[in-house]
């Protein structure tokens, strides 16, 4: 599989812009998500062509509510007068380029600038985006999928359920099964293993390795997604490449976290 390289996952560049944008909806998914659709004219030529793609979200300042906004230059990125507010990465989860309509799905947890804003939100609040800056183009057809995340990782899977084709899709998924079942809502076809949310470390991850250890891997046209808490995600992404042989070309491992 190595030698084709046809078929492997490409990256493409998008140009660098940064968006002012504001709450137009708030709605709650799965009683774990809340679901909130951004508006603004700066959404015009806004992309994203990757189902896993990043933006960055940058946030209002806490104590006197001004969202600061960097220019693009010749240099880089300049940040006016260096303040460089709070941010986080997100997937978008829909865009409607006629209406200028950007969906994102904010993990409700204790303790996140994210999703304590989110909380917050209200109609007509501001959020500033970047991005996103590159994509990662992933053909839908591969024969054999397998995709590993966590409840921080749903969106994207969610945008992939939603146009993969394949004829074997599995899913292990560090998620309780009725919050998965309920904020994805159609599995199209994969085989889904809930593995219980908050266990995405230690003895957990040891026991879905031994568990992939029964899975019979082809020797080519796969692909392999495995996202979430940083440490866990170095750790099947080696057993996937070093003790399974994958081909690293075919395997799509991206830390989303980091345990404190």
């Amino acid at each position: 599989m190595s030698d084709n390289k046809s078929r492997a996952p490409k990256r493409v560049r998008n140009e660098l812009r940064f968006r002012q944008i504001t709450v137009a909806a708030k709605s709650k998914v799965a009683e774990n998500f809340w679901r909130i659709d951004f508006t603004g004219d700066d959404l015009s030529g806004f992309v994203s062509p990757g189902f896993d793609d990043h933006i960055k979200l940058f946030f209002p300042d806490a104590a006197t509510g001004v969202l600061n906004l960097p220019e693009v230059t010749a240099d880089g990125v300049v940040w006016k007068e260096g303040a460089r507010p709070l941010s986080r990465d997100y997937t978008p989860l829909w865009f409607d380029g006629v209406k200028n309509t950007l969906t994102l799905d904010f993990f409700i947890h204790d303790g996140g600038v994210a999703s304590d804003w989110a909380e917050r939100a209200q109609v007509g609040d501001p959020l500033a985006i970047g991005g996103p800056r590159g994509s990662t183009i992933v053909p839908e057809d591969y024969v054999f999928q397998l995709y590993v995340c966590d409840e921080s990782g749903l969106p994207a899977l969610k945008r992939r359920m939603e146009t993969v084709e394949g004829e074997i899709r599995k899913v292990f998924a560090f998620v309780e099964e009725g919050c998965g079942r309920a904020y994805l809502d159609d599995l199209n076809g994969f085989d889904v293993s809930w593995l219980g949310s908050g266990k995405m470390q230690g003895e957990s991850v040891q026991k879905l390795i031994d568990q992939l250890d029964t899975v019979q891997l082809p020797a080519e046209d796969y692909f392999i997604w495995l996202t979430g808490e940083g440490d866990a995600v170095k750790r099947l992404n080696d057993y996937f490449v070093i003790d399974r042989g994958c081909d690293e070309n075919y395997v799509r491992a991206v830390a989303y976290w980091h345990q404190k």
